[in-house]
């Protein structure tokens, strides 16, 4: 009898595990993957009866596009750029979240909860120098510019995003009229021209990881990065430093692509990763900024004093403006495309 019980318990148990609902779960891959395995997706399976499928893109919305407009969607939650998430809002890409069943909007930075997206994470492009090839430490893009003081290549993302912020800054532009210098024609020339000066001495980016290699291997004295890999290089010891100063920050957001099956499932989720204990342990494993205001009073001082949200470092942010991206992106990035052929 008891053998049998047991062998009833074990197929209970089975039938179990494989009538779980499975949630499917994007995002950037890369150590962000390996961080938010641990601490977001591992501990959802262990307190629902749910397995969790994890996945990568690098953000290609027409791959989501394609899924929604054949009725094939198999994503159920992704994580998607600012920018990316208003556009697929508009184009009805994304599901339209309850979002009092993810939190309570004081309790977030402004901007978390939206009509299709929860915000994740608050990450910053932030300029870095390595600090042992550097004794006189830059303060900002002004300096990025000044080969005669800081002879060397500096490397940038390659596209205009950021490129086109950092060129008027580096000119002299203050940080609260970026965005409206940038929207006239003539600002978009003077922040070409500014790169003019710059480009025979640019090394371009693309993979997250390069502006970190550069550096190491003193190929560049200076590069944009995004501040997770900065906060990566310090705690592994390197002599990686920020400089705060003009970066520009934004927010990522979850959001559930429309059609999934799972939507529910997918709020809880995405509700358990916005938690202060959640996100006090993704910060600190992999160094963005938190999205829940009761996260900072969790953090280590000295963790919290290297992140992008730290008081004193993001009041010397700019905000990034996806309202002014997702109207002229297209075009200047175009612009940008055709100025980095001409070499």
């Amino acid at each position: 009898m008891e053998k049998q019980l047991t062998a009833l318990a074990l197929a209970l148990a089975l039938s179990s595990t494989a009538n779980a609902t499975e949630l499917t779960v994007i995002s950037y891959g890369g150590v962000s993957k390996t961080v938010q395995t641990e601490v977001f997706y591992q501990p959802f399976e262990a307190a629902h009866q749910a397995k969790l499928i994890a996945g990568e893109y690098n953000g290609e919305m027409a791959r989501i596009k394609a899924m929604v407009d054949t009725n094939s969607v198999n994503w159920d939650v992704v994580q998607v750029e600012s920018d990316k998430l208003v556009r697929g809002c508009d184009e009805g890409l994304f599901e339209p979240l309850d979002t009092q069943r993810i939190g309570k909007v004081a309790d977030f930075v402004p901007g978390t909860l939206s009509e299709c997206g929860a915000g994740l994470l608050v990450w910053s492009m932030t300029m870095a120098y390595n600090a042992d090839a550097l004794t006189d430490a830059p303060q900002g893009w002004a300096d990025f510019w000044n080969v005669t003081k800081y002879p060397g290549k500096r490397a940038l993302q390659r596209g205009a995003k950021f490129t086109l912020e950092a060129a008027l800054l580096a000119d002299g532009v203050p940080q609260e009229q970026v965005y409206k210098v940038l929207a006239t024609p003539e600002g978009v020339d003077r922040a070409f021209s500014k790169l003019d000066e710059l480009k025979p001495n640019i090394q371009w980016w693309e993979a997250g990881a390069q502006p970190m290699q550069y550096l190491a291997a003193k190929d560049v004295v200076m590069t944009t990065a995004f501040n997770g890999r900065i906060f990566a290089a310090e705690q592994s010891g390197a002599h990686i430093k920020p400089v705060w100063g003009g970066s520009i920050h934004a927010i990522d957001y979850w959001a559930i692509p429309r059609g999934s099956k799972n939507k529910e499932l997918a709020e809880e989720f995405i509700a358990s990763t916005l938690t202060p204990e959640a996100q006090k342990l993704h910060s600190t494993k992999l160094g963005y900024g938190s999205v829940n205001l009761h996260t900072a009073e969790l953090l280590d001082k000295g963790i919290a004093a290297q992140l992008n949200m730290a008081p004193q470092n993001i009041k010397q942010s700019l905000a990034f403006d996806n309202e002014f991206w997702i109207d002229h992106g297209e075009e200047l990035e175009a612009r940008f495309n055709a100025w980095v052929a001409r070499g």
